[in-house]
Parts: C-alpha cells; sequence; structure tokens
C-alpha cells in the first residue's frame, strides 16, 4: 500500500471513530436521559425535614402536651481547627477524657454489621464520616445551650442544632400522654420509609396510640452537594422541595384540671379514679395512683435518669391502674344483678327478701322490702336470694345442668355491658376483666359438678368476679344512660375529623330502658336516704346517685369502692373510685367521687372539712 492510500485509511478511521463518540455523546445527553438522571443523583442529596408532633388539647382547650425547643452541640470533624480540649472541658463541664471517650462512643456507635455474600460471614463496617455532622452532646435546654453559646464560636467545627422535644405544661395525666423513646431495630425495620435510625416513637399512652396521626409528614429539601457532602446550592430553585407537615391536634375529653384534682386527692393512696361523661363516652379524667411528673420521661436523658427509679419503685407508678387491674367490684356489682333479675322476670321492682345472715353475712338495716331498698341497704342476703333465682330458673331438673344454663345467661348479660371482654379505648394497656362462665368452673371442678351454691360469692361482686375500674366508670355510666353507652375514650377530635368512627357507636345492653328507674331510686337513697350507705357522698344543690362497695382482701385491709353519677335527672359525669386497702366504700371513695363530681360540676368544693380529711389521710403510710 503507497503513502497516500495509507493516508485515506488513517483520515477514514479518524473520522469513523469521532463520528462514533459524537453520535454515542449525542445519544446520551438529549436521546436518553438516564444518564442525565445519573448525574444528578451524583450531585444531588435530600434532607429530611423533620415536622413538629401534633399538639394535645384538653376539653377546654387548654395545651396539655406541647413540644419545646432543645438543642444538640453538632461537630464536623474535618472543620475542628487548632481544638483546645481543656479550654473546651471546661466549657462544657466535662473532663478532657471524656471528650475523647465520647468522639470514640460516637463513630463506636456506627458500627454495623453486614454479611459478605461471598463467605457468608459478618464483618463490622463502620459508617462514620468525618465531613458529615454529628452530635456530641444531645437534648441540652435552652439555659444549657445559653451557657456554651457566646464561646461557642472560639471551637471551629462546633456549632447547635435546634430539636424539637415534648413538654407538659401541667405535670399530670402522665398514664394518660405517655412518652416517647428512641426507635428500636424492630421499629425502625418496620418503617423506614420514615423513621431513621435516633427518631423518637411514642413508646406508651396516647403518644403510642396515634403514633402514625402524631408524627406528621416530613417535608425534603433536595440540594447539590459536592463529592465530600457539602451543601452547595438549592437543586432546582427547590421545585422539587416537600414541607413538613406537622401532626393535625388532638382535642382529649379530659378535664386536665380535674384530672390535676383527682391526682391531688389520691396522694399517698393506691388506686384508680376514672369519669366519664356519660352522653359521649369522653374520659374526664383518668387517675393512676401514684402517679408522676411526664417531664420526667422527656428525651433519652430524662429517660436514663428516671425510668429505673419509676420502674423498681414498689409502688408501681408506671402500672396503669385503672386500664389493668382486675378487682373484685363488691356491692356495686349488685346494681347489676338487680337489673338482670328484672330482666329476666324472676323479681319485680317490689320483690323482698329477708336479711338472712346465716346465708351471707350482712350489716345492720331495715328490711330490703323492694328493689330500691335492697341498693339503699346494700343487703348482701337479698341478693344471694336474686341471683340465685337468675343461676337456678329450673329449666333442668338436674341443678347442675340448671346452673350451667343459668350462668350462660347470665354470662351473656354481663358481657353486653362490656364486662369480661377488653374495652376498645384508645390507648393501650387494657384488660377484660374476669365474667366467669361454664368453662371457667368446668375446669376447676369437672362438668356439672358445681351449682348455685359454689358460685354464690358472684352474687355480691365477691369471688371470681373482676372489673378494671374503667370498666366500673363505664358501668355508672350505663346506668345514667338507662342501658347504653359509647366506648370510652380520650380523644374527642382528631384535628377537626371527629373521634374514631368506632366511638360514635351506640352500644345496647340486654336490659330495657324500663328497668333502670328502680336502681336508679335505689342509688339515689344510697346517697340521700337515711340508712344510705353512701351518706358522704351528698353534694348541696346536686342531686347524686351512687353505690358503695367494700371489696373483699386476702392480703391484707379490704378495698374501697363507689360508682356514681350526677345529676340523677341529666348526668354530666359518671365515676368510679378504687382506694386499695381502705376499707368501707361509703367512707372514702365515696367522698373522693363526690369531691370529683362537685369540682367538674360547680368548679369549686363547698366542702373544705370533707375535702381536708381526704387529703390528710395517707394509707401508703399504714400499708409500709
Amino acid at each position: 500500500m503507497n503513502l497516500e492510500s495509507r493516508k485515506l485509511v488513517f483520515i477514514f478511521l479518524f473520522l469513523l471513530v469521532g463520528i462514533v463518540f459524537i453520535g454515542r455523546l449525542f445519544y446520551m445527553q438529549v436521546i436518553d436521559d438516564k444518564w442525565i438522571e445519573r448525574a444528578g443523583e451524583v450531585a444531588k442529596r435530600k434532607i429530611i425535614i423533620k415536622p413538629p408532633r401534633g399538639i394535645l388539647y384538653d376539653r377546654n382547650k387548654q395545651k396539655v402536651v406541647a413540644n419545646k425547643t432543645y438543642y444538640n452541640l453538632m461537630f464536623v470533624e474535618d472543620d475542628i481547627k487548632d481544638f483546645d480540649t481543656v479550654a473546651f472541658s471546661k466549657l462544657i463541664g466535662i473532663s478532657v477524657d471524656s471528650i475523647e471517650q465520647r468522639f470514640a462512643q460516637i463513630k463506636k456507635s456506627l458500627d454495623r454489621r453486614t454479611r459478605s455474600k461471598k463467605t457468608g460471614n459478618d464483618t463490622v463496617v463502620n459508617d462514620y464520616r468525618t465531613y458529615l455532622p454529628h452530635a456530641f452532646l444531645k437534648e441540652l435546654s435552652a439555659n444549657e445551650m445559653a451557657e456554651i453559646a457566646t464561646e461557642l464560636p472560639d471551637f471551629k467545627g462546633f456549632y447547635e442544632h435546634a430539636i424539637s422535644m415534648r413538654d407538659y405544661p401541667s405535670p399530670h395525666g402522665a398514664n394518660i400522654f405517655g412518652y416517647l423513646n428512641e426507635i428500636n431495630a424492630t421499629e425502625l425495620n418496620a418503617d423506614r420509609r420514615f423513621y431513621n435510625v435516633g427518631d423518637f416513637i411514642g413508646r406508651t399512652g396516647l403518644e403510642k396510640y396515634y403514633e402514625f396521626s402524631l408524627r406528621g409528614q416530613k417535608g425534603v429539601k433536595v440540594i447539590l452537594s459536592s463529592a465530600r457532602g457539602k451543601r452547595v446550592d438549592n437543586f432546582a430553585d427547590g421545585k422539587l422541595d416537600t414541607n413538613a407537615q406537622q401532626g393535625p391536634p388532638l382535642h382529649l375529653g379530659i378535664d386536665i384540671d380535674l384530672q390535676a384534682y383527682g391526682e391531688k386527692l389520691m396522694e399517698n393512696k393506691l388506686g384508680s379514679v376514672v369519669a366519664i361523661e356519660p352522653s359521649t363516652g369522653e374520659i374526664l379524667a383518668m387517675v393512676s395512683a401514684p402517679s408522676f411528673d411526664p417531664n420526667m420521661m422527656v428525651g433519652t436523658r430524662n429517660i436514663r435518669k428516671n425510668y429505673r427509679k419509676l420502674y423498681n419503685d414498689s409502688l408501681k407508678p408506671f402500672y396503669p391502674r385503672p386500664l389493668a387491674a382486675e378487682y373484685p367490684p363488691g356491692s356495686i356489682f349488685k346494681i347489676i344483678q338487680a337489673l338482670v333479675g328484672l330482666q329476666e322476670e324472676v323479681i319485680t321492682e317490689n320483690t323482698g327478701f329477708p336479711c338472712t345472715q346465716s346465708l351471707v353475712g350482712c350489716h345492720n338495716h331495715p328490711p330490703a322490702s323492694n328493689v330500691a331498698k335492697s341498693i339503699q341497704y346494700s343487703c348482701n342476703p337479698y341478693y344471694y336470694h336474686l341471683v340465685k333465682r337468675i343461676i337456678q330458673q329450673g329449666k333442668e331438673k338436674s341443678i347442675f345442668k340448671d346452673a350451667a344454663i343459668g350462668l350462660s345467661l347470665w354470662e351473656t348479660y354481663m358481657k353486653s355491658f362490656g364486662l369480661g371482654i377488653k374495652p376498645e379505648t384508645d390507648i393501650f394497656g387494657l384488660r377484660s376483666g374476669v365474667i366467669p362462665n361454664v368453662e371457667f368452673y368446668n375446669h376447676w371442678y369437672g362438668e356439672y359438678r358445681w351449682a348455685f351454691s359454689t358460685i354464690r360469692s358472684n352474687s355480691i361482686g365477691q369471688g371470681e368476679v373482676k372489673l378494671t375500674p374503667l370498666q366500673m366508670a363505664n358501668l355508672a355510666a350505663i346506668i345514667a344512660n338507662d342501658g347504653y353507652y359509647y366506648e370510652p375514650h380520650l380523644v374527642k377530635s382528631m384535628g377537626d375529623d371527629g373521634p374514631l368512627d368506632k366511638f360514635l357507636v351506640k352500644k345496647k345492653s340486654m336490659v330495657d330502658p324500663q328497668h333502670f328507674a328502680v336502681v336508679k331510686e335505689g342509688m339515689r337513697d344510697a346517697v340521700n336516704e337515711p340508712y344510705g350507705t353512701a351518706r358522704r357522698a351528698r353534694i348541696d344543690d346536686i342531686v347524686v346517685a351512687g353505690k358503695t362497695g367494700t371489696a373483699q382482701n386476702p392480703h391484707g385491709e379490704d378495698h374501697s369502692v363507689f360508682m356514681a353519677f350526677a345529676p340523677l335527672d341529666n348526668p354530666k359525669i359518671a365515676i368510679a373510685v378504687f382506694v386499695e386497702n381502705a376499707g368501707f366504700g361509703g367512707t372514702w371513695a365515696a367522698p373522693i367521687a363526690s369531691l370529683m363530681m362537685e369540682k367538674y360540676l360547680k368548679g369549686e368544693i363547698t366542702n373544705t372539712y370533707k375535702e381536708q380529711r381526704i387529703l390528710d389521710k395517707n394509707f401508703i403510710a399504714n400499708d409500709e
């Protein structure tokens, strides 16, 4: 090949290569936009904007759960210059050695295990990057930050970063609101689209139940960054950014002033107070005694400081007594027995029974000549006779088979009042109580080896029957409503949307409305007439209907129980009080309920002697 031919070949090859490259570039830049996207991925970085959590208000629009600004002391290692550890130690109040340990701890905390696909072995990978920000100190208060803020510019690479945490303006309702804690691995893996390591999540109470509402929606800010993660500029003039949206406010049925008053009355006592608005099922107060200041559980620092102390407290302030404590109801249970007897027509309003104390013990009172008197006097033998008629109706010749039929019927009635089943309240930690049934006693005694005489203690709310204080208060609401109720609930509206749908469903007991008048009469007389067991529950100018109970306690002093509603003709509040180891229900539980009802209905207490007597009483010291 001559020189001229070779020259043409080289020119041809050169042009061909150039055409190929130009065509490829045209294709990549104009036709196939995935390369533009790839370039954008390299340059773009998404910054997640966390919204503040939703605020909680009580029924009177008082803010009861809010957000408060705290600060993290951040650093970027690459930006730290001429670091004087001695001066820094004096500024933040920790030793030089602790500073070094903190740096090491932060790096160590970013270790993660990964499994090799080739070998199947786990290896440790560290995600610490010297050019990214990390928190040196977390959750500093505004005062703590102010103490170091003026000198912080002297330490290059360190800066403050504001964060939002919970705040409780009123130090009450800890058992209702719950608390937040750092997300665990299981929760994180379940929802990585929203949560990151170190995020806080509702751990108990309303914070947990309404987590997905309260947390709001995260926002996104897209920026251009350098290869080392440094921010360069906004991407596309912010057109791809989305705003964070705060969770909607929760409007509660709780009256925080009533809640605070209930906690005050229950100081130095163990037990519960639950108050409900009968017409809606909204919980007005739910006291678990002893309680604690919910601010004690705000943030990791406080949780580490206080959790173990509260958890190990022998009085169990974490234990949700209104929801989970299952107690024998004592004589308040007679109300429901009377209603079942009337509905089953085994008695009439005017049926009387003798107070035969050889059958079951009782106190001295006039004869219970009708249902209303039996409630007013709280006659034990009356309910022995009455419940025997319910259980042993003679539907079978064998008393054992007959008792099984009767108890099954009785159980169905109890469940229609929400007993023996777990309530659907908008909080966790609920228990169902115990309504013993045929299977229960067959397990204990064997099939057809028991009858009414075996289980007669249930007639007066002893034996195997157990209710939670929430169920006791709801029973009072059902009586106030002549037989129906709405599931007790804490949140009356999520934003402007109202409560959850399930709280708008009217539930009816199996007892017809006309049977409730006579038991209301008996409850009114128990409070307002001679020989009534609940005289200490009286309120001037307000007609209270109530029923005392004294729940036997094999481990010590009996428990004091009372349930009531008021006013009689237009009930605004239904309440149950349970004071552990306090004795007769009329002595302690009844006046506590009276004070709570008066506080709610009148806004003030007229009988200061009654109030001071309750405030002065210390049952915990007696236990110790």
